[in-house]
């Protein structure tokens, strides 16, 4: 059995700036991690909210085991990154920050504000050795979030028409990077239909979301459908979201403005979905409700996000 999961860390930075106001408050952060990660016990976790790679680090530290971590060389203007955890060996291949070169750039603010050719975060590609001759490529992302800032860092729009046009820039951006992260998993599904490839992380957006629906690629074989268990020439190049494998009344990775959701996502090639895995949100605390001011995420109990967790059998 491997475990494989995907947790927003919600600003992991060193103390001050956007992260822990003090030492206290970063450490009892950091336990509130470890205490979770332990819980659930993963081989792997996929992270989102890397802020300092150090902080990654010394929370690795605390967990019981070897642990190994690597993260993003591109992140976001705040510093924000993705990467591992893991206590299997393993390899970065790829930390892709650019879109598809078919893909003109995106709108991202007002004019006379450039047009952006890059994911805000870079995705990052790693491989791990889960048993002997049997290795997973992993692809994490974080896309573009459906928090609206407005220039001078602002989070109140000066107007409804403001309010609409950074909406669609934020539809535009976060559309742009499913694109780019499905077009990365297609460069490594193209081999065989053997392709161990799992894709997971904060996509920002539910299940149903069209730009969630980019990242599975060719429809009509979803699990829970009937087409599921009619293999197709598509299979070879289909990515399976595994939310509908999640129990109901866990279906959940965050919530906002009082509204359960789930946003994080794990992602599986035609190999890795015989047999199916088992997958849980762990919501091992109580989620604070997040609203649309960000200053007021900071949460008590290490994460506004709970992990998704999927437990794979290995075939030999």
């Amino acid at each position: 059995m491997v475990v494989i999961g995907t947790w927003n860390l919600e600003n992991l930075f060193r103390p001050g700036g956007d992260g822990p106001p003090d030492q206290a408050a970063y450490e009892a952060k950091l336990e509130a991690l470890r205490d979770t990660i332990t819980t659930v016990d993963p081989d792997v976790l996929a992270v989102q909210e890397v802020g300092d790679p150090a902080a990654l680090e010394e929370l690795a530290a605390l967990l019981p085991g070897q642990w190994q971590t690597a993260v993003s060389q591109h992140p976001d203007v705040r510093g924000i990154r993705v990467g591992f955890l893991s206590r299997l060996r393993l390899e970065v291949v790829a930390d892709s920050a650019t879109l598809p070169p078919e893909l003109a750039p995106v709108q991202v603010a007002d004019p006379p504000a450039a047009r952006s050719d890059q994911l805000g975060r870079g995705a990052l590609v790693a491989t791990v050795a889960v048993a002997p001759g049997r290795t997973f490529t992993l692809i994490t992302c974080h896309l573009k979030s459906k928090l609206l800032s407005y220039p001078g860092g602002r989070f109140v729009p000066h107007g409804e028409d403001e309010r609409a046009r950074y909406a669609a820039y934020a539809l535009y951006r976060r559309t742009a990077e499913a694109t780019a992260v499905r077009d990365l998993a297609t460069t490594y599904l193209k081999p065989s239909d053997a392709e161990r490839i799992i894709v997971l992380g904060d996509l920002n957006d539910e299940a149903t979301a069209a730009t969630t629906q980019i990242l599975a690629g060719p429809p009509g074989s979803e699990i829970g459908t009937t087409g599921f268990d009619r293999p197709d020439a598509g299979d070879r190049w289909r990515l399976w979201n595994l939310a509908q494998l999640i129990p109901a009344d866990e279906r959940y990775s965050r919530i906002n403005n009082g509204r359960r959701e789930l946003i994080d996502h794990i992602f599986v090639s035609h190999a890795l979905v015989e047999p199916l895995p088992e997958v849980h949100v762990r919501h091992g605390h109580d989620l604070p409700s997040v609203t649309d001011d960000p200053s007021t995420h900071v949460s008590k109990s290490g994460s506004d996000h709970a992990p998704v967790v999927a437990s794979f059998v290995v075939q030999q």
